[in-house]
């Protein structure tokens, strides 16, 4: 089955086929890692995003390529997750002392354009 790159939701049977995971193995994942939570369309069905298929790539590859046991893959994923936060915490802090750089840049400027040094 071909998929369309543009395609913002797929269902766990897609997500089967292109994964090469069972559907009543996603099912149980789900049970299992807290991360992997694909939302459900009102008839119930869930619906996974790249994001979701991209963690349960992810799974495969530490359960079956690693050999990670189901809580260490958990423990594994836990902490991929917390390296992410501190990543964007620490690109919004070089954003703000960008921005206030810039504000003393321009501070500085308009004072040599007034003669003041």
């Amino acid at each position: 089955m071909k998929h369309d790159e543009e395609k913002l939701y797929y269902s766990i049977s897609e997500v089967a086929e292109m994964t090469d995971v069972k559907p009543y193995v996603l099912r149980f994942w789900e049970k299992e890692f807290p991360l992997l939570r694909p939302k459900k369309n009102r008839g119930g069905n869930r619906t996974y995003q790249k994001r979701e298929i991209a963690l349960v790539s992810r799974i495969k590859n530490l359960l079956y390529e690693q050999g990670y046991t189901i809580e260490g893959a958990r423990q594994k994923l836990s902490d991929t997750v917390g390296e992410v936060r501190r990543d964007d915490k620490m690109v919004e802090l070089l954003s703000q002392v960008k921005r206030e750089l810039m504000e003393l840049e321009r501070l500085l400027s308009n004072g040599k354009d007034d003669g003041v040094r």
